[in-house]
């Protein structure tokens, strides 16, 4: 008998803090402050005890459910519309309340990539000051940034939690923006400006990291075309998915519009020129999967000029390894939902990884956004794209998608940065002109030469051609 009564004193003792005192919680991409995403539903999501009854109240939705075996519960809201009113939202358990402040209903975009990414408003000290314009602009944003209907969520550099290492969303001033993506920003800035909703921007991104530590491993061991490398969860030493399982899924399924990327040359580094475009097609698709959402825009940046091959790294590059990224990243914009800005005509000095111009950018990537995702018209969102070659007895002539009102030069000088293979298989630099919106260029001696034509084909090529809306050309060669 006494020993009945002590094992119902033991059971007693590990039952009731499981029952009585366990407490419903949220992950911490929920929270004040918050931007919902407006024309969608929205997914509310946390722990509590196994089969506790948990309750979710919103505006006037009142959605009901009850926490599975393990504790995990989730409930969709319906569709919401946009709104600068700040709302709340309650959770109710058995045990306690979770009350959330000061929602806003609005547009939301994760940020991410590598350094030019992370690249901060507040602007770190190592990173130049722009030569065009006012040097300034980007620290004048940052010291005057107080925008109500613009929210941040950063995501610190932490590998070594098992929660998100982030203090969860925040209002924009001046301190919460010092380790924010200026990128991020300046796209937000945009979008509130032009769109008159609130936006929320996630900001999670890691200098020096390649584009397999963002992707999940089950990508890569699925892969037919990586599967057979992979060892020990490493893919040439890398070991895949570490920042997407610390700073990405965690947020997985926060509702959202879709991502910006910008990131890439830490594979360059690595010596990275056949399967770049292979790595990021898993990476779009991997990142959509997780969303459930194969319709998510990925909006990100090709690699801006830098001489790569000048650098003492371990691994030797020729001048050639960076145009190779940027033909991978062209061609990934035959994948559905996306596009790319180019940014060869914002670089002040080729031996800096980091161009300045991060507003800029921020505008050329908003575009996208503005076309693609929220209906505007009569606004060029790309520079020229080049798409066939006519070859005649004495000419080349080149046509370009994305060409605006037409094709033009940034200095009023002829395009430059053509080459032409000659008889000897040695590609030397030919006069280009702009006829109708096409480039024309003369085959002059090279009439019996099997025609191949680059394009900015250098690590530092800054070509002048653009559109009439001022928007740069992407490098290019006519065959592999």
């Amino acid at each position: 008998m006494k020993k009945i009564l002590y094992l119902s004193v033991i059971l007693f003792i590990i039952i009731v803090p499981l029952t009585v005192f366990s407490q419903v919680s949220l992950p911490k991409v929920l929270g004040d402050n918050m931007v919902l995403q407006q024309g969608k539903k929205v997914t509310i999501w946390g722990n509590a005890a196994p089969a506790e009854n948990v309750v979710v109240k919103f505006q006037k939705q009142n959605k009901k459910t009850k926490a599975d075996e393990n504790g995990n519960w989730s409930v969709q809201l319906d569709e919401l519309n946009a709104t600068n009113k700040p709302q709340q939202l309650i959770v109710q358990g058995k045990n306690n309340k979770i009350l959330l402040k000061n929602i806003l209903i609005g547009e939301v975009w994760l940020v991410s990539g590598q350094s030019n990414m992370e690249y901060s408003m507040n602007n770190h000290p190592q990173f130049a000051k722009p030569k065009k314009g006012d040097p300034d602009y980007l620290y004048k944003k940052y010291k005057s940034a107080k925008e109500p209907t613009i929210r941040v969520l950063y995501v610190e550099k932490n590998l070594n939690t098992d929660t998100l290492p982030s203090k969860g969303w925040q209002m924009i001033d001046e301190e919460t923006l010092k380790p924010v993506s200026a990128i991020g920003y300046f796209f937000a800035k945009t979008l509130v400006d032009s769109l008159n909703v609130p936006v929320g921007f996630i900001s999670t991104s890691w200098g020096g990291t390649p584009i397999e530590t963002w992707t999940p491993e089950e990508a890569y061991q699925n892969s037919a075309v990586f599967r057979s490398k992979v060892v020990d969860n490493k893919l040439n030493n890398v070991v895949i998915g570490e920042r997407f399982h610390k700073m990405v899924r965690p947020m997985v399924p926060y509702s959202l519009r879709g991502f910006l990327w910008y990131q890439g040359e830490t594979n360059v580094i690595e010596g990275d020129r056949g399967n770049y475009a292979d790595k990021k097609k898993l990476f779009i698709e991997s990142w959509r999967s997780a969303w459930n959402d194969n319709n998510l825009p990925f909006y990100y940046v090709q690699l801006a000029p830098f001489a790569y091959s000048q650098q003492r790294d371990l691994l030797p590059k020729t001048w050639d390894a960076l145009p190779n990224v940027w033909e991978a990243q062209t061609s990934c914009m035959s994948i559905s939902r996306t596009g790319m800005v180019v940014t060869t005509d914002l670089v002040d000095n080729p031996r800096d990884i980091h161009p300045s111009y991060k507003w800029i950018i921020a505008d050329r990537l908003a575009r996208w956004a503005l076309v693609k995702d929220y209906g505007w018209r009569n606004l060029v969102y790309c520079g020229p794209i080049y798409k066939t070659m006519t070859i005649s007895e004495d000419k080349v002539i080149l046509e370009f998608d994305y060409t605006g009102s037409g094709l033009t030069t940034n200095n009023g000088k002829d395009p430059d940065w053509f080459y032409m293979k000659n008889e000897k298989g040695v590609f030397v630099k030919v006069n280009a002109t702009i006829e109708n919106d096409k480039i024309v260029i003369l085959r002059g001696n090279n009439k019996n030469v099997p025609v191949e034509i680059r394009f900015g084909w250098d690590e530092i090529a800054m070509p002048n051609l653009i559109n009439k809306e001022g928007l740069p050309a992407s490098p290019f060669r006519t065959s592999k």
